[in-house]
């Protein structure tokens, strides 16, 4: 249940109550899609680098090692060592993103595994079961991804497809949550906005899917391919007719910018890759701006990434040392740079609630959102 416990403007200051334990608002969900952060961190690795919640993927858990695997070690918990909450991806933007040779019908898609080309079902009660066996806090509701820009016909066939696909898993989810053997049967649904970059479409679909009193909702369908200000533009025109009392997701945003932004204009929960898969490319975020640590200008800099930062790799490695590892295709180099960028993506997500706790965020927002997506100058 998502409790709204203070505004500034539009921003939102809450609180989220689940079975797994709180999360405060706004929050940046850290991404370990096949139940580990790519860069070689655990989950016992996340708890001390103060992640809140930890989002897994429901397709690749499904292919590798199998969602009746995960149920048969306890769930996601038990699997991965992570006691505090969960959100499983629906699984709906890989089927429609990597899988082969993808078939869409009114029951689901079918598709051929990225992984050995075996061919899958999946719609919104198989969707639902495989969360289930996951015992995710929070499943996602099983919708249908277009590309950016869509034709506007095809865009409103898929948000009516999502619509139906949103009650069909509303409904498997009841059911499921009956049942005296589900891991968690209090596991929460989140539907999903839908519509391009249309505005009409995005509007209309918001209200109609409001109707079902779900347990939070998501935008999602951008941040793939159309420009920042476009992607504004949607979160602004949608915001409104989103449930006030209800959590808002922005689904795979962003930047720091970006979710400096996204906060500004209504949203709560947010997550993404770009922190760790940019760490694994020696790029890291500081309160200066973007640092690319394989420069020559970090050769032998003694001093840690971010001298503002208190994470366990600017505790006790020097930008020399880290600089290295990279360029000596040392593992360690990408695991310090990714335990970095989580450390500052949540940090970033506490000063925000700070700033709102004390009715300063504009100002926050003023000193920040440009300078962090600024390159940094030594």
């Amino acid at each position: 249940m998502y409790q709204l416990l203070k505004t500034e403007g539009a921003a939102r200051r809450g609180a989220f109550h689940t079975v797994h334990g709180d999360f405060q608002t706004p929050c940046f969900m850290n991404v370990a899609t096949a139940g580990a952060i790519k860069g070689a961190v655990s989950a016992y690795d996340l708890d001390a680098l103060k992640c809140q919640v930890m989002l897994c993927n429901t397709y690749h858990l499904h292919v590798r090692p199998g969602d009746h695997i995960v149920r048969t070690m306890g769930g996601l918990q038990g699997f991965t060592g992570w006691k505090k909450p969960t959100l499983t991806d629906s699984g709906g933007f890989q089927v429609f993103s990597l899988a082969q040779l993808r078939k869409i019908k009114e029951e689901g898609v079918y598709f051929q595994s990225h992984i050995d080309g075996h061919r899958i079902f999946m719609g919104p009660e198989e969707s639902m079961r495989i969360q289930s066996n996951l015992g995710s806090t929070i499943a996602m509701a099983f919708d249908e991804c277009v590309e950016n820009p869509a034709p506007y016909r095809y865009a409103a066939n898929s948000c009516a497809r999502t619509t139906r696909w949103l009650k069909r898993c509303q409904a498997e989810m009841q059911r499921l949550n009956s049942l005296p053997d589900t891991i968690n049967p209090h596991q929460l649904l989140f539907g999903i906005n839908q519509g391009s970059t249309f505005d009409e479409l995005r509007i209309s679909h918001m209200q109609e899917i409001a109707e079902l009193d779900l347990d939070g909702y998501a935008i999602g369908g951008l941040a793939v391919g159309e420009p920042t200000e476009v992607m504004y533009h949607i979160i602004e025109q949608v915001i409104p007719h989103m449930p006030v009392h209800k959590i808002r997701y922005l689904m795979g945003v962003g930047t720091p910018s970006n979710l400096i932004e996204g906060v500004a204009r209504g949203i709560d929960l947010f997550d993404c890759v770009m922190p760790s898969r940019n760490a694994r490319h020696a790029t890291v975020f500081s309160w200066q701006g973007i640092m690319h640590l394989t420069n020559r200008c970090f050769e032998t800099d003694s001093r840690p990434i971010d001298e503002q930062c208190d994470c366990p790799t600017c505790r006790h490695f020097s930008r020399a040392y880290v600089r290295h590892l990279f360029k000596a295709g040392e593992q360690l180099g990408g695991r310090l740079a990714v335990t970095h960028n989580l450390w500052f993506y949540n940090t970033l997500m506490e000063r925000i609630r700070a700033a709102l706790d004390e009715g300063r965020f504009d100002a926050f927002r003023k000193q920040y959102s440009a300078l962090l997506a600024s390159p940094y100058r030594p």
